[in-house]
């Protein structure tokens, strides 16, 4: 089956108001970003996003958040977004914290069909508030809940017409597990290649999981570029030559 539509705006035509919506990436590395700005062109409203963090205020998640189109977030990381952090202090914004490797496994249960399961991280915290919790060999273990989205919006590097996905590098990072958790999976990808190009060992997704695919030029912002000074003294602890 061919999977790719024509434009982000398309595959993201169906997204409804108050859609659970599960999205990759890792700051802005491997974000969904046509498909973000597809969301905050098409106006959706009352959104629950899933995702590590919720961009920078002029980019990825952030685009939706300062238009005012997401109502809670599921989030393990957001230092980086000043308008998250009025709209959380003003009330406007509902948020759920999570610890980020309890995260990446509640998504991969809601991939896998595993309602609930038990970890470590968070019991005797905020986190494990209003949780059950129980005892294995002497400790305490909170229950957390598989996460699952309506809709589930990656980015990949090259994909085929069938879905298939490669991620490159750290893009992979919540992308797949995201892919997995979604009921309609839309993958955007910088290459399209034909099918049978891909080498099946090196598929990290395999298209069973992804329903539209969309390929587009991505901007591929930097969040935060730490330098330092350059010097151009020789150095001095080099052995001198005889």
């Amino acid at each position: 089956m061919d999977k790719v539509v024509a434009s982000a705006a398309e595959a993201v035509r169906d997204i409804p108001d108050g859609a659970l919506v599960v999205a990759g990436g890792f700051g802005l590395c491997g974000i969904p970003e046509l498909c973000i700005a597809a969301l905050r062109d098409q106006g959706t409203k009352q959104l629950t996003v899933v995702s590590n963090n919720c961009g920078v205020d002029d980019f990825g998640l952030g685009l939706l958040l300062n238009n005012k189109q997401i109502a809670k977030m599921v989030s393990s990381y957001v230092g980086e977004n000043a308008e998250f952090e009025r709209q959380f202090l003003s009330g406007e914004l509902e948020v759920e914290l999570c610890p980020q490797g309890t995260l990446a496994e509640r998504l991969r249960a809601g991939g896998s069909g595993i309602a609930a399961f038990f970890t470590r991280a968070g019991s005797g915290t905020e986190v494990a508030k209003g949780k059950e919790t129980r005892e294995f060999d002497g400790h305490s273990y909170v229950m957390e809940r598989g996460i699952r989205g309506q809709f589930a919006l990656v980015k990949a590097w090259k994909g085929d017409r069938h879905g298939n996905l490669v991620f490159r590098k750290t893009a992979r990072n919540f992308n797949p597990l995201c892919a997995m958790a979604g009921d309609v999976t839309i993958a955007e990808v910088e290459e399209l290649v034909e099918v049978g190009e891909l080498d099946p060992d090196h598929v990290h997704t395999p298209g069973v999981f992804v329903q539209r695919v969309v390929v587009g030029s991505h901007e591929k912002r930097i969040e935060r570029r730490t330098t330092r000074p350059r010097t151009d003294r020789p150095r001095t602890d080099r052995p001198k030559e005889a």
